[in-house]
């Protein structure tokens, strides 16, 4: 989930009083990896022929024969055979970047594995499928119709980390989606693609599931580890991080399950095919979830960098009741700065582009806002649900998410002092960056875009109650 982010939002969030940023125009020629970049001006609408995930709406046979009739398993071999080193090496030219929130290089991240294999300390594989953000539900439509991509990108991500087996951590709730990840795991043994000698390539690989029981804090690497391990879902402190003593206490890798899933078409096509969509440093495929307050909620494959107001308009029907009715969106997951209409119209769906206007592009989940709903009560929901899911190890987190639901219920009635919005924003300072995992972070950045971006609305609500209660001066004092 998204709190697996790197703590990098720009210092602008901190403050309600600095302007919103400026997205990215068109790009100089560059390069990433491998691949030299010519200037693009306008991104989006992928092809059909392109599209990784081709039974994403289950409009075909989930199983392992229309997944080998849609290009799942094959030459599965010839890769494996290409060593580790060179997986790794593709995966990396090929640019893409953690899709469960983080953002950070896939390729990268494998790079900090050992180089060789310790029988005694064996190296694992864990695919995170937790998808606890609220928002976001694109992993549970490739565990539910393309399983078998799933299964195939462990096998081939965990020999490039020579990892002895991988466990793929299905949120508890998605009971249907591991019973179709638990069939395809079987046909991949019975086929001869995993286990003994998988894909007749002499590796030893074993795919294994395991359901967490709704925690939201096990989308966090290192809580999930602990839960895997039968422990209570708490994050450990970093250093040591899982590459050096993760599950079991053996090198790990944690990987999101649409990063995982991803693997083999782009082993297939290559890293110059895959990096050749998006902005540098942004490259890729990308599902975005979109929900709320459009005509079609729908999870869709799309280019990134592609405009937010085109992903909306062209994928989900538009806003309900036109773009003039549109009060802001939350771009990548609940725990991500909401944006105004002003910033939606000249946002671009991707890392550097949510960046540049002070949020985060996340996990692409995009929620929709229209006039009708009130931004100060959405944002108190939101930070209601991240008290309630605090696992409660540290203290800025345990005792302040308490603090800001108060001043959140005092904002949303007006009853809150303007003053009290600086003590609410030194507030939110205080609990980000000071907690073991970014769960502190993930429930003021919300606030925090809040006071930036919906001052008006904020301003408005104080008036009306100041008015409401001028005669009473017991209970206001301007």
């Amino acid at each position: 989930v998204l709190f697996l982010a790197s703590r990098t939002l720009p210092s602008s969030m901190l403050s309600s009083c600095l302007p919103a940023g400026t997205a990215v125009g068109s790009h100089a020629l560059c390069a990433l990896g491998r691949r030299a970049y010519a200037t693009r001006t306008k991104f989006g609408g992928v092809k059909d022929a392109d599209r990784i995930f081709t039974n994403l709406y289950g409009e075909h046979d989930t199983g392992v024969t229309g997944a080998m009739q849609r290009g799942d398993w094959y030459k599965t071999k010839e890769i494996l055979s290409k060593g580790p080193e060179w997986i790794t090496g593709e995966i990396k030219a090929s640019g893409i970047r953690g899709r469960g929130g983080a953002g950070f290089s896939t390729g990268t991240k494998w790079e900090f594995m050992p180089k060789t294999i310790d029988p005694q300390r064996p190296a694992y594989l864990v695919v995170n499928g937790d998808e606890g953000e609220p928002g976001t539900c694109k992993d549970r439509e490739i565990m539910r119709h393309d399983p078998h991509k799933l299964v195939e990108g462990a096998l081939l991500a965990g020999f490039a980390v020579r990892a002895k087996a991988a466990y793929i951590y299905i949120r508890g709730e998605f009971f249907h989606e591991r019973a179709r990840v638990d069939e395809a795991i079987d046909q991949a043994y019975k086929k001869g693609f995993l286990g003994k000698n998988a894909c007749g390539s002499g590796y030893t690989f074993d795919v294994y599931t395991h359901p967490g029981a709704g925690a939201y804090v096990c989308g966090e690497e290192t809580a999930l580890i602990e839960s895997l391990e039968g422990k209570p879902g708490k994050p450990r402190l970093k250093p040591p991080f899982p590459a050096a003593r993760g599950l079991f206490d053996c090198p790990t890798t944690v990987n999101n399950v649409e990063t995982i899933a991803s693997v083999p078409t782009i082993l297939r096509r290559g890293a110059d095919w895959y990096s050749s969509f998006g902005r540098p440093n942004n490259s890729g495929l990308k599902l975005f979830s979109i929900s709320g307050h459009v005509n079609n909620p729908i999870t869709v494959e799309e280019e990134m960098s592609i405009p937010l107001r085109e992903l909306i308009e062209k994928h989900a029907g538009g806003v309900r009741g036109g773009w003039s009715n549109l009060l802001g969106v939350i771009p990548g997951g609940a725990s991500t700065p909401m944006l105004n209409q002003g910033q939606t119209e000249q946002a671009i769906m991707d890392y550097d582009g949510m960046t540049a206007l002070g949020s985060s592009f996340g996990t692409g989940a995009v929620t929709v806002l229209d006039k009708s709903a009130d931004p100060i009560k959405a944002v108190l929901r939101l930070v209601r649900f991240f008290r309630d899911e605090s696992c409660g190890q540290c203290t800025p987190c345990r005792d302040g998410m308490g603090w800001l639901e108060e001043y959140m219920e005092r904002m949303e009635t007006g009853e809150i002092h303007p003053h009290e919005l600086e003590i609410l924003a030194n507030l939110c300072h205080q609990i980000a960056g000071h907690t073991v995992c970014a769960l502190g972070d993930a429930a003021t950045w919300p606030i925090m875009g809040l006071i930036k971006n919906f001052q008006p609305y904020i301003t408005a609500r104080m008036e009306e109650y100041k008015e409401a209660h001028k005669d009473d001066h017991l209970m206001y004092r301007a």
